[in-house]
């Protein structure tokens, strides 16, 4: 039987290049889709997932991700004096309950790898989920986010597993890219994985795409991992090395993923989350018809 997945892991120690001047002084993580950050729309996925702790990896200038998810005594007078029920109502909604939140720092930037590694201590001996806040999802006709479908695989088949999502064949030397054992149909085994492989190289056009789910000996390998791409202490070479004793499933994710660190996929989030959102949507569709109409 396999063990529920409680805890989530967000790497948030980025510098948000892709995006600069904007992540300046703003975490990347804080920039917003519509009218929360890019991270609340990864807590919202986990919390729908079944997740109950979420582990925050931070760096330096990151103390507005802890103030976010932390009270706003002023702010929360404020609108209950002015009776805005509604935004108070939505505020408190937002907060985890006390002790839900840890954080951890990561003093260096050496890897996605060396991020997850330092929640260690955090996590403990149990399987456990990592969300990269970069990315963030839509549902699709299965009608869940990508997480929740990565842990339902889990339920059903036990092991690690990565949810991944078909690029162009052109596209996959930018990419971490799994190879494709037994097929289930929406799952399917993993039967390697390469990490930005050389044009015209990669075993399938499926990429890894932001959520994984798992197990706690993963730690015992990035402790003692040498140092892969860019220098870094890659994710996917642990896996790569955990796979060797243990089984690697992919969930091919029916929804969207929108990837925010980028300037284009940054605006395209903020398109697609609009339109989602019934209560904007409407006149939001009516300004985008007039704005497509003048190009």
């Amino acid at each position: 039987m396999t063990k529920r997945i409680r805890k989530a892991v967000f790497p948030v120690a980025g510098l948000g290049t892709r995006v600069l001047p904007a992540t300046k002084v703003i975490p990347k993580e804080m920039l917003p889709v519509v009218d929360r950050p890019v991270l609340q729309h990864c807590i919202e996925e986990a919390r729908e997932a079944g997740i109950e702790h979420f582990v925050f990896v931070t760096g330096r200038n990151k103390q507005t991700i802890e103030d976010h998810f932390d009270l706003a005594y002023e702010l929360e007078d404020t609108l209950q004096r002015r009776g805005k029920v509604k935004e108070l109502e939505a505020l408190i909604a937002d907060t985890p309950i006390a002790g839900a939140t840890s954080f951890t720092r990561q003093q260096a930037p050496l890897g996605l790898g060396h991020a997850v590694w330092c929640a260690r201590d955090i996590i403990g001996d149990e399987p456990f989920a990592v969300i990269l806040p970069d990315m963030i999802t839509l549902p699709g006709a299965r009608g869940s986010r990508c997480l929740e479908q990565c842990i339902k695989a889990h339920e059903e088949h036990g092991g690690n597993i990565i949810a991944v999502e078909e690029v162009p064949p052109s596209d996959t030397h930018m990419y971490g890219v799994v190879s494709v054992g037994k097929d289930f149909g929406a799952s399917f085994e993993i039967s390697g994985m390469v990490e930005k492989p050389p044009q015209g190289t990669a075993p399938s056009n499926l990429i890894i795409s932001g959520r994984y789910v798992l197990e706690p000996q993963i730690f015992e390998i990035l402790e003692k991992i040498e140092k892969g791409a860019g220098g870094e202490i890659q994710l996917t070479d642990g896996m790569k090395a955990l796979s060797q004793s243990q089984s690697f499933y992919g969930v091919r994710f029916d929804g969207k993923t929108y990837d925010t660190g980028s300037k284009v996929g940054f605006l395209v989030a903020n398109v697609a989350f609009a339109l989602s959102r019934p209560d904007i949507a409407p006149a939001f569709r009516a300004e985008l018809k007039k704005l497509v109409g003048s190009l």
